[in-house]
């Protein structure tokens, strides 16, 4: 039995950073609780580069029994989630600067986190539940951390969708335990073939559910417009992006490593999720005027090609590789758009960006680059996640869901081109005199942090597409069980 917690690093620090942090809080005076944001940002640096020594020195490995499994999946996992974690902090910097709870707020993003990377490298039912736990009940706090009544509601909608579905994963996890006598993914996969294949589909649906909470796919997504428009904006940024990547590398491992050949047809089931999921979420954002909504329900659709790769989860490394790939242009990605949010926090509509190129070439750049990246346009990162994703569903036998995907592609382009016609449009007039009128939404940005958070973003986001080729060996390798 191999209990080297060695292995857990990338975890390890996070979480006592965590630990540390809140201690620290409660001594700090407020002005000083940025030090809590240092630490959070040196806990991610420290978990990425001990990832990048485990993945240099191919050190594969299960541990704790086999509950964990360290692999090219968890690698790529813990970069994308650690890496997207240190734009989050910057884009928070100046928006939580000596507010209350600063510190408590660093603290919940690196708990969060923490259960997220769990679920990367679950490989036992309860593990993954562990990180399910672990990555939404900070998550819940983080929602409504600005507590108005906008936060609140985000917070009330998050939360109950997360212990609804949160219980019925369990209830699946039992089913499942029930029909192999075992929460171990290969004592599952030896199993399942013989247990009733009712019996194995009601546990797989009710795992699923709590899944598809994590990763905004329909069903499960009816909370993520109103708790990105309700929190703060670098919260909708987390909420957007990152607990999808638990919950997608770890439906993946369960898929893969618990469910073959268990006689239940989940590919097609995926795959009828990964349609709707997409296009729902592309035609809700059509109309949408306000930046965090239009964003939220963008980030849905970007989950529906995503759980392409899930449904054809037994194809192996090809599939794996997609969306390993497609996570982390997608993380790049939508982080960018949302740190231009972040940095004019008066621009709350689609009009409010009007004129933006002119007054901030610089921030519409960005904005260029994340929008036309989300939509697929080569050269960044998500053209080429689509293509290895869309490859991967031809060789599945899913042919119907990669055309219905390219439809979807197409489509979203409108709302896309809908936020960046104002961008290049003539500023409006100016301002009244003071004293009259409402003051002018991009007069001001909000500091250097959520910038630089922006420009390192797009330029990840075309880094990623145009040297693809060093990547991708990154996001191969066996699944170990």
């Amino acid at each position: 039995m191999n209990e080297n917690p060695a292995a857990l690093l990338p975890e390890l620090f996070p979480a006592g950073a965590a630990v540390a942090g809140l201690l620290a809080g409660a001594w700090l005076p407020r002005r000083r609780q940025w030090a809590v944001a240092v630490l959070a940002a040196a806990a991610c640096a420290a978990g990425l580069a001990a990832t990048a020594v485990t993945m240099a020195t191919g050190r594969e490995q299960t541990v704790f029994a086999g509950t964990f499994a360290v692999d090219a999946a968890t690698g790529a996992g813990r970069l994308t989630v650690l890496g997207g974690l240190l734009l989050v902090l910057a884009m928070s910097a100046e928006t939580f600067r000596g507010r209350a709870r600063e510190a408590e707020y660093y603290v919940l993003l690196l708990l969060t986190a923490t259960g997220t990377l769990v679920m990367t490298g679950a490989n036992d039912l309860l593990t993954l539940f562990s990180g399910y736990l672990l990555a939404s009940v900070p998550g819940y706090a983080l929602a409504g951390f600005a507590r108005d009544r906008a936060g609140g509601e985000a917070a009330l909608k998050y939360y109950l969708m997360g212990a609804l579905l949160g219980t019925v994963m369990l209830a699946g996890a039992v089913l499942l335990y029930g029909a192999g006598g075992t929460t171990w993914y290969p004592g599952l996969r030896e199993a399942l073939p013989g247990a009733p294949p009712g019996l194995v589909a009601a546990g797989l649906v009710g795992v699923l559910a709590g899944l598809m909470f994590k990763s905004a796919g329909v069903p499960a997504h009816f909370w993520l417009p109103d708790a990105a428009e309700g929190a703060r904006p670098p919260v909708a940024a987390y909420l957007t992006t990152l607990p999808k990547i638990g919950g997608l590398i770890g439906g993946f491992r369960l898929l893969h490593q618990a469910l073959g050949g268990s006689g239940v047809d989940w590919p097609l089931l995926l795959a009828v999720l990964a349609a709707a999921t997409m296009t729902l979420g592309n035609l809700a954002a059509f109309f949408q005027d306000s930046a965090a909504r239009l964003l939220a329900w963008s980030a849905i659709g970007q989950a529906g090609y995503l759980l392409m790769a899930l449904a054809v989860a037994d194809l192996g490394e090809p599939a794996r590789r997609a969306l390993l790939f497609y996570l982390a242009a997608y993380t790049v990605t939508n982080l960018g758009a949302f740190a231009v949010v972040c940095e004019l926090p008066r621009a709350r509509t689609l009009a409010d960006y009007r004129g933006l190129a002119r007054r901030r070439p610089g921030l519409a750049a960005v904005l260029l680059v994340c929008l036309l990246g989300l939509v697929g346009t080569p050269p960044t990162a998500v053209f080429l996640g689509k293509l290895e994703v869309f490859t991967a569903a031809l060789d599945g036998g899913f042919g119907w869901l990669a055309v219905l995907a390219a439809a979807n592609t197409v489509a979203s382009l409108f709302y896309y081109l809908r936020w960046l016609a104002p961008v290049f449009r003539s500023p409006p007039p100016p301002p009244p005199a003071p004293g009259g009128g409402r003051p002018e939404p991009l007069a001001t940005a909000l500091g250097r942090w959520a910038a630089a958070a922006a420009y390192l973003a797009a330029a990840l986001s075309l880094l990623l597409g145009i040297a693809a080729g060093p990547v991708l060996p990154l996001t191969t390798g066996p699944l170990l069980g």
